[in-house]
């Protein structure tokens, strides 16, 4: 089908709707995935900032 006087081609409205939903989930992936490297950073910068005390852990023999 073509549209009278426009010479573009019809998309038939269930089609629009499945792409117009498809967009939206996929937007609210990279919104979710977009949260989540901000979480992922912020835990980073924290874990970087730290100053770790570690012990090493006792072998059998050793005394202190």
């Amino acid at each position: 089908m073509v549209v009278v006087g426009a010479n573009e081609p019809v998309v038939p409205a269930s089609e629009m709707k499945e792409a117009l939903r498809s967009s939206k989930q996929l937007e609210a992936a990279l919104g979710r995935k977009t949260l989540e490297t901000g979480v992922l950073k912020d835990a980073v910068e924290f874990g970087n900032g730290r100053k770790w005390i570690t012990h090493a852990p006792l072998l059998p023999g050793d005394e202190q």
